[in-house]
């Protein structure tokens, strides 16, 4: 094997991304994976296990592990954190009555040794719906501010409409670009 191969690979690899794409049942993670795959979004069914899909974004490549939210799979989600550059947690901000649940979920993963220096994206899903409560709202219950003083930024999105998604999605891999480049500040 060559220098220019073992240089290429090299380089390739810095492209590559780990992103885990988690948050409860319903929220709307397997939705929004399709969204920024441009595929079908009416034709989803509950994530039992996980899927792995990836994904071209402003430079990197995104290998995301879209894992099921049900609380009985939760326990499981410690087994895909080695190597986790990224996490992007889905909010269904209409479901008030499981955010506190989605908060003590979130700060549950945030205080994970292995999980510690990655870049969190928090996507609050169906705010195109009326009752939707804003990010600023769900920001301040999550209270991640608490855990991480920066690499992370929510945004109000919508998986069915397209909303935010791409902007979303963009931050983070500009994000990661920062951190890989080594201008790091946690």
């Amino acid at each position: 094997m060559g220098l220019l191969t073992i240089l290429r690979q090299q380089k390739l690899k810095e492209r590559e991304v780990r992103v885990l794409l988690l948050g409860l049942d319903n929220a709307g993670k397997t939705t929004i994976l399709k969204c920024l795959l441009n595929e079908d979004v009416n034709e989803v069914s509950p994530t039992f296990g996980f899927q792995i899909r990836t994904l071209e974004v402003e430079g990197l490549r995104f290998t995301i592990w879209d894992i099921g939210g049900q609380k009985t799979l939760r326990n499981f989600w410690k087994n895909y954190f080695e190597s986790t550059e990224a996490i992007i947690w889905v909010v269904d901000s209409l479901d008030d009555l499981r955010l506190e649940e989605c908060r003590n979920t979130l700060q549950e993963l945030l205080v994970e040794e292995k999980l510690l220096f990655t870049s969190i994206l928090v996507l609050a899903n169906k705010s195109d719906v009326s009752g939707a409560l804003s990010s600023e709202e769900i920001s301040k219950i999550l209270n991640i501010s608490k855990y991480k003083s920066s690499h992370w930024r929510i945004f109000s999105v919508s998986a069915l409409t397209g909303l935010n998604i791409k902007d979303a999605i963009s931050w983070l891999a500009n994000d990661l670009k920062e951190i890989k480049l080594g201008t790091i500040d946690y």
